[in-house]
């Protein structure tokens, strides 16, 4: 009785601990069923949100690299539906070059060893555009480690680039733009600094009075400031080439501008044995115009037409007077202008055709300039030719004053007020000649002058001499003009001289820094004499 009592308790209490198992069971299952449907969700959520971003191409390829997905993204930065993206194989996104060297099996090969591969290069959309991309393509393995796709994300830089580039060329001109006004900096100074001399030169001749080379002495005063013409138009070559060039005008004679043009060009006229022919009227041709820039304006055209025209040529300058303008005719027999090229042969760098030897030389900025320069004077300016081989003619039109030059007495040379007293002024240059040359010059005026060729010897003349006015150099050696003057303002205190700047340098920030150095004037190189005197009696002492 009492075991079959017994074993009913144990029935029972196996009934019921099945029963509970069976409930937990029920329960876990219930759990995992949920659990799985939430993952489901996530699931479905993931892949929606993934179809639905449009600013990244994010898609899954196979193991062989063919698409298994496709989002909104891709489809819109890479140019291709879902129905033919799918199957696709993504080496169409790169350029044939990049397919055949392997570039796509290497990427994949890459991401598959070390998980991933990321890099940033031009890709190719299916209208065979192409834009900058940002690309990561990562690794997707199963829970055994088996290799069963790759993710890949694509990422549209080009603006990004475009701007990065935009900047790099903004700095990349900054750095050009300075590294070319200290190169021009520099040349004008070396190419200002040996004419110095030469116009102290013709000043002592015009002084002395010697009248035996007259025409020598003009010949090469003229061609000096012609020289000079040029060095500045070299420093300021954007001012020129935008046309911005401040002109100086008067009533002038064309005729007289021909003929100083003529002598200009004149050397390579004989160097190439050319036959030149002027053909004006005998009345004045009046016109309002800058002198110098008018004939470096006919000058130009001469020089052209001599460096293209074959030796022995013939180049003709006509000059008429017609009804409210003038108009002046430069024709050669020369190599003439190919018909394409006609319309743009005043442009900046257009050259006509030239030989392999490059005899005509050039940068092609003489026919800009002298359109430049004809539109400022209020004219213009026509090219004609009938083709290679026919010559070219170069016509430039004027528009007309009145009858009447007008034109003031030129200060010689020889009008030149002396110094009152005995004024003394300290010249230091380590130009020999430029030195020499000034304090024989400033004697003449009746100066008194003391020279120095450097720094330390400009300190050692200076404590002896106490000169009231000190003319430095800005380029010597050493020790340059800026730090001589601080010199000598701590050696002299109050008896320091007056200072001024004669020097190849005529930057603003030149002048600039002379004026924080305390110069009283900042001179540049060639000085004219009656500027130097004034720039004298300004700064000197009052007695």
């Amino acid at each position: 009785m009492n075991g079959t009592t017994d074993d009913k308790r144990d029935i029972a209490a196996l009934h019921a601990e099945l029963e509970r198992r069976t409930h937990v069971e029920a329960g876990l299952n219930k759990t995992l069923a949920a659990a799985s449907a939430r993952g489901a969700a996530s699931e479905e959520l993931f892949r929606l949100l993934v179809e639905s971003v449009s600013d990244y191409a994010i898609f899954v390829l196979a193991p062989s690299g063919s698409i298994a997905t496709w989002n909104a993204g891709a489809e819109r930065l890479k140019g291709y539906t879902t129905e033919e993206a799918i199957g696709m194989h993504f080496s169409r996104f790169y350029s044939p070059a990049e397919v055949a060297a392997g570039k796509c099996e290497l990427e994949l090969e890459i991401a598959a060893r070390e998980g991933r591969f990321e890099e940033v290069g031009w890709r190719v959309r299916k209208d065979g555009s192409t834009f900058w991309a940002n690309v990561v393509i990562g690794a997707i393995r199963s829970a055994n480690g088996d290799l069963v796709g790759y993710s890949k994300v694509t990422r549209d830089l080009t603006e990004r680039k475009r701007a990065e580039d935009e900047r790099a060329a903004r700095i990349a001109a900054e750095h050009a733009n300075r590294m070319k006004d200290e190169f021009l900096a520099m040349l004008g100074h070396e190419l200002r600094n040996p004419m110095a001399p030469i116009v102290t030169a013709l000043e002592l001749i015009a002084l002395r009075g010697d009248t035996k080379a007259q025409k020598e002495h003009e010949v090469i005063e003229r061609q000096v400031k012609h020289m000079m013409h040029l060095i500045d138009d070299l420093l300021d070559v954007s001012r020129i080439a935008s046309g911005k060039v401040e002109l100086r005008c008067e009533p002038i004679d064309v005729r007289m501008v021909i003929t100083k043009a003529v002598e200009l060009a004149s050397p390579l006229f004989e160097q190439k044995r050319h036959h030149l022919n002027v053909d004006m009227p005998p009345a004045p041709l009046v016109v309002s115009a800058d002198d110098s820039r008018l004939t470096q304006v006919i000058a130009n055209l001469l020089t052209n037409a001599a460096k293209y025209t074959s030796a022995g040529g013939r180049v003709a300058v006509v000059a008429r007077d017609l009804p409210g303008e003038v108009v002046i005719e430069v024709t050669d027999t020369g190599t003439g202008i190919e018909p394409e090229l006609l319309p743009r042969i005043f442009d900046m760098f257009v050259q006509g055709y030239q030989s392999s030897e490059r005899s005509g030389g050039g940068l092609g900025l003489g026919l800009t300039l002298v359109k430049s320069l004809v539109v400022l004077h209020g004219g213009h300016v026509m090219a004609h030719s009938e083709g290679i081989g026919r010559g070219s003619r170069f016509t430039v039109t004027l528009p007309t004053t009145g009858p009447r030059l007008v034109a003031g007495p030129r200060p010689t040379a020889g009008q030149k007020e002396p110094a009152a007293g005995r004024d003394k002024v300290l010249v230091v240059d380590d130009n020999e000649d430029a030195r020499v040359l000034l304090a024989e010059l400033l004697r003449s005026m009746g100066y008194e002058v003391g020279v120095a060729a450097d720094a330390p010897e400009a300190i050692e003349v200076a404590t002896a001499f106490r000169p009231s006015v000190a003319i430095l150099d800005i380029g010597l050696p050493v020790v340059d003009g800026y730090e001589l003057a601080l010199q000598l303002r701590d050696l002299l205190g109050e008896e320091t001289p007056s200072l001024i700047a004669v020097t190849g340098y005529g930057q603003e920030t030149d002048r600039q820094r002379s004026r924080a150095a305390g110069f009283a004037r900042h001179l540049v190189k060639p000085v004219d004499l009656r500027q130097l005197l004034d720039a004298i009696a300004q700064v000197r002492p009052a007695r």
